[in-house]
């Protein structure tokens, strides 16, 4: 019974904790892009005008920085995993149809980790939260 009450108390703070976790994880991709921060192997130019890589840049950032304080949870969690499909479709499939040879895992798993935050929320440790109080 009390396994129970611990699930119960816990499951909510940990959907938080892995919003927060997420949102961090994909904050630094778009930082990286954008500010060269946290500087990378291969690190390329920043151009804001181009199409695919300086929109992915942005909704890295921005959308990174929304998901870590949970604000507009849901709707920026549909734009990234869309984002997030559309990269794994357009640069990844056509390597391979096995994301462990075409090196599109972490793509895959944004993809369905934001699909499930369109669904289960922001949890409770989050601006949205604490605005509908």
């Amino acid at each position: 019974m009390q396994s129970a009450a611990l699930r119960v108390a816990w499951e909510p703070r940990i959907l938080s904790i892995l919003r927060i976790m997420t949102g961090l994880l994909y904050l630094q991709h778009g930082m990286s892009k954008v500010f060269g921060f946290p500087p990378t192997a291969n690190p390329r130019p920043y151009v804001l005008m181009t199409l695919v890589p300086g929109v992915a840049g942005l909704l890295e950032l921005i959308g990174g920085a929304l998901m870590t304080v949970g604000l507009f949870t849901r709707i920026v969690a549909f734009i990234l995993s869309g984002e997030m499909a559309f990269a794994y479709f357009m640069a990844h499939a056509p390597r391979s149809m096995f994301p462990l040879v075409n090196g599109g895992e972490l793509a895959v798993l944004y993809c369905f980790v934001f699909l499930y935050f369109v669904f289960a929320g922001p949890g409770p440790w989050s601006l949205d939260d604490m605005r509908k109080g």
